[in-house]
């Protein structure tokens, strides 16, 4: 122990440098956890389809024309502030969200939690995951 602070004592720039990297890769793992919150993997994402989940596309209306999951709906960011009152038929139903990569789905999905909907989840990876399986598009 005494070597330590003698260490820390000495090197003070050192030790700075060794607890902002520790901080650094504590905030990035947080991070990374709270974007795997509700996540599903493509298969799963069609298993909760084939239930009768309800899928969201909030990558735009363009976007989605080009290219999306079959049944998809978009939801745009008007809509994803008010969900609670105009999308409350899903509140219980299990819900899919989805973008291209899975960051802007992921904080959709904590906005909805926090408007209640009970079972809402993040395609993770989003549609370049979904792509990757070799899953079925459709356009237009």
């Amino acid at each position: 122990m005494d070597r330590l602070l003698q260490y820390l004592h000495t090197h003070p720039y050192l030790a700075g440098v060794a607890v902002l990297v520790a901080l650094a890769v504590a905030v990035y793992e947080f991070r990374a956890k709270a974007q795997d919150y509700s996540a599903v993997l493509p298969q799963e994402a069609i298993r909760l389809m084939n239930q009768g989940a309800v899928v969201f596309d909030v990558r735009g209306k363009d976007s989605h024309e080009s290219g999306h999951i079959t049944g998809a709906r978009v939801l745009t960011e008007d809509q994803v502030a008010s969900a609670g009152e105009s999308l409350k038929k899903y509140k219980q139903k299990n819900v899919v969200v989805y973008c291209d990569q899975g960051i802007r789905a992921a904080t959709v999905v904590k906005r909805l939690h926090a408007q209640g909907f009970t079972q809402v989840f993040n395609l993770k990876g989003g549609l370049a995951a979904w792509r990757a399986e070799g899953l079925p598009l459709q356009r237009g």
